[in-house]
């Protein structure tokens, strides 16, 4: 804890030395501190990983729907994909000190929640301009971090963003709360499964249709890769 925390404003100091720079570069930068803290991560909590199902994500610009039980997923999958990812996310989350000043460099998609109707105009209006730059947009469908062994709301935003666009989905499961749970310092060592699921296209799709689809093919995959976290649920 003490390396990372020494680490993060050296590297936001270093980060904002580099506005200037074409954006895949400061991109390729500001994800830098990401990588350091998956490695440290792996190195002195003995949290290791697995991804299943890379394969499975086209050369197209595509939008990520992910399963959201812990901050690693976030610090994780913004440096372990192969576009730039710009994420839907609390515009609250850029005010946090080198952490968020250091994220407000790159492309995200920040949106008030409380606006409803206004918020997902923003979400269309920026999502689609993302998506021109051939940026991936990642939205996490349950809009908070689930307890394990539990499932949240799926909201249909990301759906609506598809079909609004035409651009294709991918499903992503992920169990990182068996390793960092919510609300928690506490890290726990093992082995974190993220599986990518296959590409579904939102062509003649209702919203909720595809959020539906989304949905079951989460739940039932985190049920492969968490099977002891739901033997209790129907």
């Amino acid at each position: 804890m003490t390396i990372w925390v020494s680490f993060t404003p050296l590297w936001a100091c270093i980060c904002f030395a580099t506005c200037w720079l074409p954006y895949r570069k400061r991109y390729y930068i500001v994800s830098r501190w990401n990588v350091f803290t998956i490695w440290l991560l792996k190195s002195i909590c003995g949290i290791r990983y697995q991804v299943k199902g890379m394969e499975n994500l086209p050369d197209e610009p595509v939008i990520l729907l992910s399963k959201h039980q812990s901050a690693w997923e976030t610090i994780f999958l913004l440096c372990h994909m192969p576009r730039p990812l710009s994420f839907v996310l609390k515009k609250e989350l850029l005010y946090i000190p080198f952490f968020g000043w250091a994220l407000a460099l790159l492309r995200m998609i920040p949106i008030n929640r409380r606006q409803g109707t206004n918020a997902f105009r923003q979400l269309v209006k920026k999502g689609s301009q993302r998506l021109k730059e051939n940026l991936w947009i990642i939205i996490f469908p349950e809009g908070t971090r689930i307890p394990v062994g539990q499932k949240g709301k799926y909201h249909n935003g990301g759906s609506r963003l598809a079909i609004k666009t035409g651009t294709t989905v991918v499903p992503i499961a992920v169990n990182a709360g068996e390793c960092w749970p919510k609300n928690t310092f506490i890290k726990k060592p093992g082995l974190i499964t993220v599986s990518i699921g296959k590409a579904i296209s939102p062509e003649n799709r209702t919203p909720d249709d595809l959020m539906h689809e989304v949905e079951n093919w989460i739940e039932n995959e985190m049920r492969k890769i968490s099977p002891h976290a739901y033997r209790q649920t129907p």
